[in-house]
């Protein structure tokens, strides 16, 4: 069925159907429903395409991350997909692999005419939210690094300050010979822990005992790291920049016989679903990925609608989940 036939089933004219399925288009109460039982009907539904041409607006929104392994961030995009579509928006996801040229994801987004992007990663590179700006595509980056990226929404915690909570945590708990297993070395979310968990040890008057990174937000990654560090010293306790790095430090632990949290503790970061399972219910850091999500697809949809509107930073809180990896405080 065509616009044509339902505009000469309903006894109106073309540019009266074309209103009557644009929002915010002006069309009598009177018209408009002689149009939409002509299209119930007929069985008409208006082409999205069609629309889009029409509009200049496709109502498509680029999801752009590099860690689709991690389980953490299946749950993102299942949030980000569901927020979206609920508010009448498409995604388009984009899979920045090590075997992808960034370049080639940014030309293939302009080919689609995305309104707008967002970004979900914390190891890509300033330039590369920036060269959307550029471009004069609305852009978010969500888990982005604060500070780096000037007129670039974005939207995420402050690391440095979890790096600080982390050390202050395994020090409350009596630990001295500490140390850190951390998410890649190139992710700014690495880096900001690090330094917020090293700084704050200083304060404290403790060296950290060992950094390490691991290759990848995995779980194989956080096992061949811990194994290499028990080959090389013993330490109390490790913060892990990452849930599923945690756990497999946790099992290369439990391998070489020490005993959780008795002969070593850990605390993770991200609070996972899987952090909660018994086989490890982790210590970890809570980040609020919901509020995340919901704050990063309110920035994008508010520039689509008004493209003049000022940049803003929107740094989100996190809190420790309290469960069995770590020995308890110490009583009062």
């Amino acid at each position: 069925m065509t616009l044509k036939e339902v505009a000469a089933r309903a006894g109106v004219s073309r540019s009266a159907v074309s209103r009557t399925f644009t929002e915010g288009a002006s069309v009598s109460a009177k018209t408009r429903k002689k149009v939409e039982i002509a299209a119930e009907e007929l069985g008409y539904r208006p082409s999205l395409i069609a629309r889009s041409l029409a509009t200049n607006r496709t109502r498509l929104i680029g999801l752009v991350a590099n860690n689709f392994r991690n389980p953490v961030f299946l749950e993102v995009f299942d949030l980000f997909t569901r927020v979206l579509q609920e508010r009448g928006f498409r995604p388009l996801l984009v899979n920045l692999s090590t075997e992808t040229d960034p370049q080639k994801s940014l030309e293939m987004l302009r080919q689609y005419r995305v309104d707008g992007i967002i970004i979900a990663t914390s190891t890509l590179p300033p330039t590369f939210p920036n060269a959307f700006r550029k471009a004069g595509v609305p852009v978010v980056h969500a888990f982005g690094r604060f500070g780096s990226e000037a007129g670039v929404h974005v939207v995420g915690i402050d690391n440095i300050g979890c790096g600080e909570m982390a050390a202050q945590t395994l020090v409350d708990r009596g630990y001295k010979s500490i140390a850190l297993l951390g998410g890649p070395r190139s992710a700014t979310s690495t880096q900001d822990r690090m330094t917020g968990f090293v700084r704050r040890l200083k304060k404290l008057g403790i060296a950290p005992a060992d950094i390490r990174f691991a290759d990848n937000y995995s779980y194989s990654a956080g096992k061949d790291a811990m194994n290499a560090l028990l080959d090389e010293k013993a330490v109390e306790a490790l913060f892990c920049g990452d849930d599923l790095i945690c756990m497999g430090a946790m099992d290369a632990a439990r391998g070489a016989g020490l005993k959780i949290p008795n002969d070593i503790g850990f605390l993770g970061f991200n609070d996972m679903n899987m952090a909660g399972w018994s086989t490890y219910d982790l210590t970890t850091i809570r980040q609020p990925v919901r509020d995340i999500i919901l704050n990063s697809v309110t920035q994008v949809i508010e520039m689509v609608d008004d493209p003049q509107r000022d940049t803003a930073a929107h740094p989100l809180p996190c809190s420790i989940v309290e469960r069995s990896t770590l020995r308890p405080l110490p009583k009062s």
